[in-house]
Formats: structure tokens, sequence, C-alpha cells
């Protein structure tokens, strides 16, 4: 397995590209089929999770042809000629369970493998399929698989959500655009994601209102068509980035960064001593001299602080002046990070959902292990502050959520290369 290795070796400078979001892209992508009609999507960020989704829907038999060196998506579902999501597949990514509503809502039918993906807790679908059932949806769970089917179609009804669900709401959102008559979608998640996909949708013919709040509408309408959409800026690559100058000092501009993406982690930034100004071309981020304030962080959903930054936040913590409490209420068994962290000098002790990080002078070079996508990165920060030489190992993990983290990092001054597995 690749390993990459970070040589501490002081501020950063220069610009860094932020790319289109994963978790946008993912949902967007299955939106394919629920039209037979092509849908195109610009600004896509190249990643392992982005071909395993088109592996999946290519195998439902959707074409999939990936463009100007994988910045656009061109998909077409003019026919389903398979209504299984194999376990193959599935496994590798947890967000392919969202093939789920479309197919159901389009044809009536669908058998979807029971997903994989990171291991940050048990992040069970029942929500999704509690959703599909209030549109009328029969389910069978048997083997590993959902066999779901809606003889008559599916049709509008109340979903409350117990607890807020992104995943949940964007698998109801899609099912709900073919459902007959009315479907509210209560206590939904309003990350900017949902609402990028709410736009999609109705570029293709959706009737909804209420996205970006907790309470969506959908009127069902008989057929959607296509569409060309770009995906909204990565908020979780911005927020990683911005954190870069924050951890080794530096200038530096995320272009196509936005405030209205991170304006939770944003404040926390600020509460730390980190300025960050709005820009022509994004957002600037400049530490100066001196050690950052120690700042406690509670991860809720959005518009609250990221649960996906929870990890990297750590990692500049790590060497504050103070000591900062970190709360991890979104997913249990998320501070896996932490014992990489202190191999490298930081002090952190962890309680159930809770981390107390006591801030040293310095944290120094080792080898560690990636445990999950955004540990990866928060080592690699830790790296980039540190004495000497980091190397982090399986970061396999790491190409499923950031594309060219070297080729990035680099242009604005890291010392950071990628080096082949055996």
């Amino acid at each position: 397995m690749d390993s990459i290795i970070v040589t501490g070796n002081g501020p950063l400078k220069g610009q860094i590209p932020i790319a289109g979001a994963k978790n946008a892209c993912l949902t967007l992508m299955p939106a394919t089929l629920l039209s037979e009609e092509p849908l195109t999507l610009t600004n896509a960020p190249r990643l392992s999770d982005i071909r395993t989704m088109t592996q999946l829907l290519q195998s439902l038999g959707a074409e999939v042809t990936s463009l100007q060196d994988g910045k656009v998506l061109a998909m077409s579902s003019h026919t389903i000629d398979n209504h299984t999501a194999d376990y193959d597949i599935v496994r590798k990514m947890r967000a392919s369970i969202l093939v789920l509503g479309p197919m159901l809502a389009r044809d009536g039918h669908a058998v979807v493998s029971l997903p994989g993906g990171c291991a940050i807790g048990a992040r069970p679908v029942d929500l999704h399929l509690k959703a599909l059932e209030a549109m009328g949806a029969e389910l069978d769970l048997r083997e590993g698989y959902v066999h779901a089917k809606a003889p008559g179609g599916l049709k509008g009804g109340i979903v409350d959500f117990p607890f807020v669900s992104v995943g949940a709401t964007e698998n109801a959102l899609m099912a709900a655009t073919l459902a007959k008559g009315t479907t509210v979608l209560k206590n939904a998640a309003r990350e900017p994601e949902i609402v990028d996909l709410a736009q999609c949708l109705r570029k293709m013919g959706a009737q909804i209102e209420g996205e970006g709040t907790s309470t969506i509408t959908i009127q069902g309408v008989d057929r959607l068509g296509g569409a060309t959409h770009p995906v909204v800026t990565d908020r979780i690559e911005l927020g990683t980035y911005m954190l870069a100058p924050a951890i080794c000092g530096g200038e530096v501009e995320l272009l196509g960064g936005r405030i209205d993406l991170v304006g939770a982690f944003c404040e926390k930034l600020d509460a730390a001593g980190i300025s960050v100004e709005e820009t022509a071309l994004g957002l600037k981020v400049t530490r100066g001299n001196g050690r950052v304030r120690a700042v406690d962080v509670t991860t809720e959903p959005f518009p609250g602080f990221p649960t996906d930054l929870q990890a990297q936040m750590m990692a500049l913590l790590c060497t504050a002046d103070g000591v900062s409490v970190l709360e991890e209420k979104i997913f249990e068994n998320r501070f896996m990070h932490a014992p990489e962290l202190m191999r490298m000098g930081a002090k952190i002790d962890v309680h159930g959902g809770t981390a107390t990080v006591t801030g040293v002078e310095r944290l120094k070079g080792a080898p560690v292990m990636a445990t999950d996508l955004r540990a990866s990165v928060s080592l690699i920060l830790a790296g980039l502050a540190a004495e000497g030489e980091t190397i982090v190992n399986r970061v396999y993990h790491l190409d499923r959520g950031y594309e060219r983290v070297e080729e990035k990092l680099g242009a604005v001054g890291a010392r950071i290369e990628r080096v082949a597995g055996k």
C-alpha cells in the first residue's frame, strides 16, 4: 500500500484550488436513474469513490462517461436493465445505498446490498428504509440485501426523521420526486449537499420547496428530464486546506471557497486566532507568529461544526496554547486518529465521545497509520507542523475523498511525497 511522507518545513504560501464536493457528487450521480434523459455534472471531483459509483451505475445499465480529465461526468439511464446493486460493489462505499430510492421510484422495484464504507460507527440505513416505507414501499431484508418494491408506484407521505440524517434525506428526496402526490420531509438535513441535489432535481423538472430548511416539500411529477449541473464546492476539502496554513503558518488562498459553506468552522478558526477573509477568487487564510489559542469544538449537523472536520481540527489544537475539548455528537468511534497523533507527541485524553487535547509546543514526526478518510488527512496536516519526517501509512482511505493531495500541498510549499507500496 502507498504511504505519504511529510516533512515539516515552515510556513505555506500560494493558492489551492478546491474541487467539487465528493458527498454532493455521490448524491447527484444516482439522480440519473430517475430519468431517461441525459444528466451532465460539471466540476466533478476526481476520486476513487466517484469511480466506484460510476461502476455501480454502469452495472445497473446506466451509461457514464468521464470527460475533461474527470471533471465532467456525462450520464444517461435510458434504460435500467438490472435492478440489483451487488454486494461486491456496494460494500466499498456507503453512498451506494442512494441508488435504492431512484430505482424504486422509477421502476417500482430494486434490490440493493446493505453497504460498507468507513469504520466510524454503526451508521445504520434504517432511516432510509423507514422513509421509503412512509411512501408505500414494501421492504424485505434477507441475506444482506434490501428487497424493495412498490407495485403501484410510490405515494406521497409524511416522513418525520427521528434525528437528522443526510443520506436518508437524500434518498427520500430523490424517491419523492416521482411519487404520486405530496411528500413532506420533516427534520430534514440542511447541508449544502442537500440544497445542491434539490437544485439539480429542479432543473430536471422536480417540484421541490424548502431545501436548506428542516422541512422539505416535494410534489411528485410523472417524469423528469435531463439537465447540466455544476457540483457545489467541497466544504470539507475547503476546511481541510484552510487548516494547512493555520497549522504551520503562512498565507494561502483557497480558490472557489465560500464563507457560507464553512461558517461555524470559520468561527472556531477566528477564536483560535486565525484570519479568514473573502477575496475575489475565494477565501484567504493567514496565521501570524506565535501559537494558536485553544478552543472547544462540538460537532453538529449543518450549519454547526462538521464532524468531517473534527479530526483535522484536532491536529491544529494539538499545538494550541491551552486545553481544548472536542465533543463528537454525530458518529461514535470517531477518535481513532487520536492514538496516532499521540505517537507524534500530542497529549490527548479520550473518554467516550469527548477528547481533551492539551496543546504542546511542537509535534514530532513519526510513522503513523490512517484509520479512515478524515483521519488520513489529519495526520498529514499534523506532519506539516511536526519536527522531522512523518510517514502516513494506509493512505488508500485518502484517495476516496481528496484529489491530488501531494500536488495541492506541494504547490504552496509543503514537503510532501507519495511512496508506492511494495
